[in-house]
């Protein structure tokens, strides 16, 4: 099968729509990293995006939607969730809430739990192609599972870690500004518990909430969101953290000048929007990998969190 690249134009749009509407899975550009998107209402497309990514069905799904209407449609959002919604929808924030009964959304999407993962993406081509489907989408990142995340429709495709000629189409909507995926944030125990850091700072989310948010421990064997595998995000090279480069290994600067640097100047942001494609590059050296040391607060949270899995043993 034949990938197809799309442009995001009327007619690109239309045909990525009809695609969905069959039952084929369709990389999207979202501003975090590219998603693989199926109809989160019908099972086999669901069950499309397990098989193309490899990914093991235990790990829940994301459900975009296109506007906050449409998230009450299928998820009960109680007061502190719609106090977040308000704040931060659309964008990179992902909100795991009762599923409403009536939902209609394929079990394969939630792993069988009784919450869903879901949330409001701000880039404007995910917003049109969501209001040209009509649907709400299931879209896990777009790649081999386990492995680096894409930002831009060639890592999609890429031989290595992508999933040129296992899907039928990605939409190209140029780099996707974040570059780290969304936050997600649960209840548990009544408390606003932080399952899983990224595009949205921690302190911000606290903060529009008025009290601190509960740590969470996962259990990698049973997820309650997705990217909570103990190995996830992984290059095929070994990877140090927090390290000064040795001879024979690429490294990974931050605040520092370099051509693997992360940022020159030490800005988070543009570390984390630098970090899949570095690793990529990187990679694809085929020598290992080291870091140097990243600022464990916002969005550094999310840059050392997708490290550490990415650095963790292989299953």
């Amino acid at each position: 099968m034949q990938t197809l690249r799309l442009i995001p134009d009327r007619a690109g749009l239309a045909q990525a729509a009809r695609l969905l509407a069959q039952g084929r899975c369709v990389a999207i550009p979202t501003e975090t990293v590219y998603g693989l998107a199926a109809d989160a209402r019908d099972g086999a497309a669901v069950a499309g995006i397990y098989q193309a990514k490899g990914r093991p069905s235990f790990n829940p799904l994301i459900v975009h939607v296109a506007d906050l209407s449409a998230a009450q449609a299928v998820a009960d959002l109680p007061p502190q969730a719609l106090t977040l919604a308000r704040a931060f929808w659309p964008g990179a924030l992902t909100l795991v809430v009762p599923l409403r009964a009536d939902a209609g959304i394929a079990g394969l999407v939630t792993a069988g739990l009784d919450t869903i993962g879901i949330r409001v993406p701000a880039h404007p081509v995910a917003q049109a192609l969501l209001r040209a489907s009509g649907a709400p989408l299931a879209a896990p990142s777009a790649n081999a599972s386990g492995r680096i995340s894409p930002t831009t429709a060639d890592h999609v495709l890429h031989p290595d870690g992508g999933l040129d000629g296992r899907i039928a189409a990605v939409l190209d909507g140029g780099a996707c500004p974040v570059g780290v995926e969304s936050t997600i944030i649960g209840w548990q125990d009544g408390r606003p518990t932080l399952l899983r850091p990224g595009g949205i700072p921690a302190e911000a989310i606290a903060a529009a909430l008025g009290e601190p948010l509960a740590a969470h421990h996962a259990d990698p064997s049973a997820p309650n969101a997705p990217g909570q595998l103990s190995s996830h995000y992984a290059p095929q090279s070994a990877l140090r953290l927090n390290a000064v480069p040795a001879p024979g290994e690429t490294h990974l600067s931050f605040g520092a000048p370099g051509p693997f640097s992360l940022s020159e100047t030490g800005d988070l942001t543009q570390a984390a929007a630098r970090l899949f494609d570095l690793l990529r590059r990187a990679d694809a050296l085929g020598r290992p990998i080291s870091v140097a040391p990243i600022p464990d607060h916002g969005l550094g949270q999310a840059i050392n969190d997708r490290l550490r899995r990415a650095a963790a043993p292989r299953p």
